[in-house]
């Protein structure tokens, strides 16, 4: 085991490196999108994969949708993506999409056209605008599972996307770099992760934990909340389901291994949305979470968390990069990235996409120079 010191050095470390290369590392069609415990879902399984050819030309009616599925941290950025993009909305639409004199949209400044919404981004590669609300040239679908549900599906020719909210290298690693390659990255925001409780155990006075009492809870050592100051309560510890990203990126930010032993773990749930129910239904839980789903006044309130002397604090430094436990969150593609791919993705990485579907989910943006690299990742849509 890693000397308690070391750990969050190591995990900086390997999370800067991890945003700044980018690699290796809630509505779907119709409005349905599908979730599932055991990762079996159904919904827009007729994808045909990433990277398949599935370019320009051609409206809705004979271009299949774009499908996406994996990380519930990710399906917030995703789907609201998905559900905009069905919209179609036109240019004087100032809520969603364009300007009006009342309201403009965030990122507005650098698009400036008389297209609808998902006309203008899927035009960029070729596609044919509709020209109609509620008509894109093409739909996006997007389920829920976890991160390694859409990596499975990515590679098995059931997705055009899988969302992930840790690399592909943690999830597989078995897997040698050749066999990793074809997944190929496109980090679209990022996570600060943080620690939560049951409200109950909040208002008893359990508001903030270092990092080794963390450690010490998901490894069985402590195992009574009157240990850190709390009622005589029994602690219940929530992990993620073993393979998705949040699982995996807690293993390797909190305890120093993807692989470490989480003995101290009382139950697993699927989804962020089901780790979040839990919390807000008990009255001795703790549970690591995506940032997307902290009720701060509510049943699911964010601890504060003591790393090496430095206190981060929810509204403070933890919604920050500077904060050890952020992530970097993914849409992988296979073997490249088809025009249609790209459009999506390149909505999401906009300034407009960074405002819109990012922020708005409470995660973070890309800082610019990062940003503009993962675009320039994408096709070009010049050619």
């Amino acid at each position: 085991m890693t000397p308690d010191s070391a750990r969050p050095v190591d995990s900086v470390s390997r999370r800067k490196l991890l945003l700044a290369s980018g690699s290796a590392a809630a509505v779907g069609l119709a409005g349905c999108t599908s979730s599932s415990d055991d990762g079996n879902s159904t919904d827009g399984d007729g994808g045909g994969g990433g990277g398949n050819g599935n370019s320009g030309g051609g409206g809705s009616s004979n271009v299949q949708p774009l499908t996406a599925d994996g990380s519930s941290t990710v399906y917030p950025i995703t789907s609201r993506g998905g559900s905009l993009w069905n919209g179609n909305a036109p240019a004087d639409d100032g809520e969603y999409w364009g300007s009006t004199e009342e309201n403009t949209v965030p990122g507005w400044e650098e698009i400036q056209t008389d297209k609808n919404m998902a006309d203008y981004w899927a035009g960029l590669y070729g596609f044919e605008p509709s020209g109609e609300e509620g008509t894109p040239p093409f739909f996006v679908s997007v389920g829920l599972n976890h991160t390694g549900v859409g990596l499975n599906k990515l590679e098995n020719g059931q997705v055009d996307i899988g969302d992930a909210s840790a690399p592909v290298s943690a999830e597989f690693p078995d897997r040698s770099e050749s066999e990793l390659e074809p997944f190929t990255d496109h980090v679209v925001g990022v996570d600060a992760q943080p620690i939560v409780v049951s409200r109950e155990i909040y208002d008893a006075g359990v508001t903030e934990l270092t990092l080794t009492e963390v450690q010490d809870i998901y490894q069985g050592r402590i195992t009574n909340w009157s240990e850190l100051g709390g009622p005589n309560r029994e602690i219940q510890a929530v992990g993620r389901a073993e393979g998705s990203g949040t699982d995996t990126s807690f293993r390797a930010n909190v305890l120093g291994d993807p692989d470490a032993s989480m003995s101290g773990t009382d139950v697993r749930r699927g989804q962020n949305q089901q780790v979040q129910t839990l919390v807000a239904n008990s009255n001795n839980a703790i549970a690591y979470i995506a940032l997307a789903f902290l009720q701060p006044d509510g049943a699911v309130p964010p601890v504060s968390l003591t790393i090496e002397g430095t206190t981060y604090t929810y509204g403070e430094n933890l919604g920050t990069l500077d904060y050890p436990l952020s992530r970097a969150l993914h849409c992988y593609t296979w073997d490249g990235t088809s025009d249609k791919e790209a459009a999506f993705i390149n909505m999401l990485l906009s300034k407009y996409g960074q405002a819109m579907f990012v922020e708005t989910a409470d995660y973070l943006p890309l800082e610019e120079e990062f940003r503009q690299e993962q675009i320039d990742k994408l096709p070009d849509p010049s050619n």
